[in-house]
């Protein structure tokens, strides 16, 4: 088994060569012949109308997506594409997402693709609103912990691993560890950008397996009316850093009620594209933690624009040349909720292993049980028999959407609160998204009921 691994990696290997080597129509026959191999490998995992649309891309020469994907092959460093190919391509989303797929029959229970994970709790920075401080400032996860994370998690299929916090680059020597040690995964990191300098650059393209999504929350004003003085245009100079050494790299954006219209506006969208940023993660904010700021949860009119938005801005025809990606409204394509180990899954810095990054509750610790036994922890099987909380997709958390559903889980599995500062009882929590349920349940259906959008 091994050894036909290994030889399919190098078939992966030599047609990513050829793509990233050419740049006319030799490209594009090399990366036909990555369709064709990806298919080979995995046409028993994804329905064949995918592979079509593939193709249908790749032949579309002037096509938006597929200037794209050609810009980022001319301007990216090779030995970054490709590593993001095999292990973000073949290892994880080929070979890892069959083998988690497989596992979850064989030991009936969710098994993620994906695990984010905070290498600590410590910050540089204090944004308002922000739900990772409701850790605290000192813990950590030892080098030694996160490895064996990765190690346990391999076994199981798992090759995609993120960094969230905190402030994950505290820790940018460890993160640059294990980027070599497991030099067959894809890393991506959540940051403020703050800590990004040349000496790090580099050894980022030394491993060429790690990634990153740099918070953003507007232009410089409303930017720093959050973070703090100065951190815009920390941020501006980390991506021009970024994108001289040819590294990987998007933004993070949490919309609120007060900057929807300024992070997806042509204005900001064409100067994040303008300094190198290949994809754009937007998420709702969630008003997590005792201290949640609740005004800044957006209203369902401006949800409802965000959905549209989003949209527009990924439109085949049109939109801008950067993949945009909504965390809440785009539940419709991955069947609604991805949490509690469906498609992914979280460990903070205390080792609780949580089912969402926003949903602070656990029954098992990594540093009591194994990967595989946190997994089955009863908050995880709930949320198993639960999903989808929801038939309509644009209605996905169980939070968020239908905070009855989260508060019966935490009760009925006696899910501890995992905030080590505050803890936060889950009638609180839930009942501070009540309304909010109510109002965007109107709205969703409408929505739903028509089936607007695609991915294009």
């Amino acid at each position: 088994m091994n050894i036909a691994h290994a030889a399919t990696r190098k078939a992966f290997d030599v047609t990513i060569d050829g793509a990233i080597k050419y740049v006319n129509k030799d490209r594009e026959k090399n990366l036909l012949k990555l369709v064709d191999l990806s298919q080979r490998f995995l046409g028993n995992t994804f329905q064949e109308a995918v592979f079509n649309g593939a193709r249908d891309l790749i032949e579309d020469q002037d096509g938006k997506w597929m200037s794209f994907v050609n810009r980022a092959l001319d301007e990216l460093n090779p030995h970054v594409v490709k590593m993001t190919a095999l292990n973000l391509g073949f290892e994880a989303g080929f070979s890892g997402f069959k083998k988690t797929k497989e596992l979850k029959k064989v030991h009936n229970c969710n098994v993620p693709w994906i695990i984010l994970m905070d290498p600590t709790s410590a910050c540089n920075l204090h944004c308002t609103g922000c739900w990772a401080s409701e850790y605290g400032h000192k813990l950590n996860l030892s080098y030694e912990e996160m490895d064996d994370i990765i190690t346990q998690g391999k076994e199981l299929g798992i090759y995609f691993y993120m960094y969230t916090g905190g402030e994950p680059l505290v820790r940018k020597n460890d993160l640059i560890r294990l980027c070599e040690k497991h030099n067959d995964c894809a890393f991506h990191a959540f940051t403020n950008g703050t800590l990004v300098d040349e000496a790090f650059c580099k050894e980022m393209v030394r491993v060429g397996n790690l990634s990153l999504s740099i918070s953003l929350e507007g232009f410089e004003e409303v930017n720093d009316g959050r973070r703090g003085d100065g951190v815009y245009w920390k941020v501006m100079d980390a991506m021009d850093l970024l994108k001289s050494y040819g590294l990987i790299f998007g933004t993070s954006i949490c919309y609120t009620s007060k900057n929807v219209d300024i992070v997806s506006s042509d204005e900001f969208l064409d100067m994040i594209i303008e300094k190198g940023c290949r994809f754009s993660w937007y998420f709702h904010y969630m008003p997590v933690g005792n201290e949640a700021a609740v005004d800044l949860m957006p209203t369902k009119e401006q949800r409802e624009y965000m959905y549209r938005r989003i949209r527009e801005i990924r439109a085949k025809e049109g939109g801008k040349p950067i993949f945009a990606m909504d965390f809440q409204n785009d539940g419709e394509f991955v069947g609604g909720c991805i949490a509690g180990g469906r498609f992914y899954c979280h460990i903070n810095p205390n080792g609780d292993v949580e089912p969402c990054v926003f949903v602070h509750y656990s029954n098992a610790n990594i540093r009591e049980k194994s990967l595989l036994e946190c997994f089955k922890q009863p908050i995880f099987m709930a949320y198993r028999e639960g999903q989808p909380f929801n038939d309509n997709h644009l209605r996905p958390c169980p939070m968020l959407e239908n905070p009855e559903c989260l508060q019966e889980i935490v009760e009925k599995t006696g899910a501890k609160s995992t905030d080590m500062q505050s803890p936060e009882a889950v009638e609180s929590l839930c009942g501070k998204c009540t309304t909010y349920a109510e109002d965007w349940g109107k709205t969703a259906d409408r929505l739903w009921n028509h089936q607007e959008g695609d991915m294009n």
